[in-house]
């Protein structure tokens, strides 16, 4: 099937992202921040929500309402494994998870995971659809967070972790992860980049799925996110940023 509209679902800087890569990528997409607003022609869908469970079953059950049976659906699986969000449609067969952090556009690979119940035909419609954007893809295991936000939300946790008890500041945590292993950005400042809500969302689907206290949310990174406190599309994180 090609892919002749796209609708990119959320209200988050990804989604304005994605729907910018795509019309420069050549495909008729529009952005929109509602799901009932999607209409029935569009041929692939790609939402971005990462909050609450209820939120995020209302939006798949929202879209399978609205597109039509053959379109696909490519989920931000950032706090959700793809069989689960899958589970939520009438259709599974046509869900597809994706998981990446903002910004996009600097990053060369976006990974994508199907569900148990995940037809190849609608992987593979998700990968034509990344390769429009510029981008590569890598397929990997199904499961929440899946590689690149799952390893950095870890390690943002446990830098934040760090902070809380005192064993450094900011800014020389930042400064021992950029010189001491030459990171592109310190944790704190990385984590402000992309969203202290993004980051939790990742960690607290690891947690619920697994069990494992490896994943649990540092304590300093829930108050902050109860408190507002985002990063940069807030103006204040771990640092401060001016509008």
């Amino acid at each position: 099937m090609a892919i002749n509209s796209v609708a990119i679902v959320g209200a988050s800087r990804l989604a304005e992202e994605l729907a910018k890569l795509s019309q420069t990528g050549g495909l008729a997409a529009t952005l929109y921040a509602d799901a009932a607003t999607v209409p029935s022609s569009a041929s692939l869908v790609i939402e971005t929500q990462a909050g609450a469970e209820s939120d995020k079953r209302e939006l798949l059950k929202k879209l399978d309402a609205r597109v039509s049976g053959s379109t696909v659906i490519v989920s931000s699986c950032l706090a959700f494994s793809p069989t689960l969000i899958a589970s939520w449609s009438a259709a599974p067969e046509r869900v597809v998870g994706f998981a990446t952090f903002y910004p996009l556009a600097d990053k060369k690979v976006v990974e994508l995971s199907g569900g148990l119940r995940t037809d190849e035909t609608s992987l593979d419609q998700a990968e034509k659809f990344f390769k429009r954007l510029g981008k590569e893809t890598a397929r990997v295991k199904d499961a929440a967070g899946l590689i690149f936000p799952r390893t950095l939300s870890l390690i943002i946790n446990e830098a934040a972790r760090a902070l809380d008890e005192g064993v450094a500041g900011e800014e020389a945590i930042d400064a021992a992860m950029k010189v001491g292993v030459d990171y592109p950005s310190g944790p704190l400042r990385w984590a402000d980049r992309v969203g202290l809500d993004e980051v939790l969302a990742v960690l607290e689907g690891l947690h619920r799925e697994s069990g494992d206290d490896r994943y649990r949310p540092a304590p300093l990174l829930k108050k902050m996110v109860a408190a507002g406190w985002l990063g940069e599309a807030s103006g204040k994180g771990f640092y401060e940023y001016k509008a």
